[in-house]
């Protein structure tokens, strides 16, 4: 029985509950089905207990669940947690920054609009430094260190072989934001240029004279699964991020970041914008 499951393994019993709902069935109900006791179903359901590709293809049968796609991209999420870089953080930071990390790593496409920062994921070491020097309450000299260089290995999604597509959108404010003076906001807008041209990666900005825009006072980051079903949305909160997953939440921020991205000037156009901030600086 796990004391501790992962994001990725409360997930996975958060999707085998909803075939079951979906199929109109109890937990007794299921587990009379397959003949296991009514709390192994709970627990595989609250992710206390893991569960086998052979199980998950037999729960979706029973709950008549024909789409293949969405069972196979279940039936990959049943191994053990993977054991990626983000572990040796294990017993340093809050665990769901390290769940962050995981949905990053197994993401095929990410997207993240933010208005006031620039987004982690493209952010030099020194502007990440900066950001936590401001966190309340404040962090150790050792905590923001251990903060820094896991921000920063988070960034090997976009560099590793084969790297799922990135999109940022972000705010002209962001780009006028001196975090730590000049100089490191002229390298932090410098390295943006860089990153920008990187196949893999697609940056955009929402100027000024774009007006409003849906989502503009929240930082939102989705993360795309295999199958459409198991996509994530993250949003990053003072008190830490929060997963968001039901069909309902996935359907209203996916709207919103096609409309955020309609407002945003053109990769090339945003290069500009972004070069003309460097030289104001």
């Amino acid at each position: 029985m796990r004391a501790n499951p992962t994001g990725r393994q409360l997930r996975l019993g958060a999707e085998l509950r909803k075939l079951r709902e979906r199929a109109g069935l109890t937990s007794t109900q299921a587990s009379q089905l397959l003949g296991v006791k009514q709390n192994q179903i709970s627990n595989t359901e609250a992710g206390r207990m893991g569960v086998s590709a052979e199980r998950v293809r037999a729960l979706a049968c029973h709950y008549e669940c024909s789409d293949r796609a969405l069972i196979d991209a279940l039936c990959s999420m049943t191994a053990e947690r993977t054991r990626g870089w983000w572990e040796e953080y294990r017993e340093i930071l809050p665990g769901a920054l390290l769940d962050l990390a995981e949905v990053e790593h197994h993401a095929v496409r990410l997207r993240t609009a933010i208005t006031a920062h620039i987004p982690g994921l493209l952010q030099t070491t020194d502007h990440a430094r900066e950001l936590f020097h401001h966190v309340v309450p404040d962090l150790t000299p050792p905590d923001i260190e251990h903060r820094v260089s896991f921000r920063i290995k988070r960034q090997t999604v976009i560099f590793r072989d084969a790297p799922a597509p990135y999109l940022a959108l972000i705010h002209e404010a962001a780009l006028l934001m001196q975090f730590g003076g000049p100089t490191i906001a002229r390298r932090q807008l410098q390295h943006l240029v860089e990153m920008s041209e990187r196949d893999n990666v697609t940056i955009r900005v929402i100027p000024f004279s774009a007006g409003g825009f849906p989502g503009s006072g929240q930082s939102i980051f989705y993360s795309a699964g295999p199958v459409q079903q198991l996509d994530t949305v993250h949003l990053d909160q003072s008190h830490g991020p929060v997963f968001l997953h039901a069909a309902a939440q996935l359907d209203k921020y996916r709207v919103l970041l096609d409309r955020t991205e309609a407002k945003a000037l053109s990769p090339a156009d945003s290069r500009d914008l972004i070069h003309r901030a460097i030289q104001r600086l």
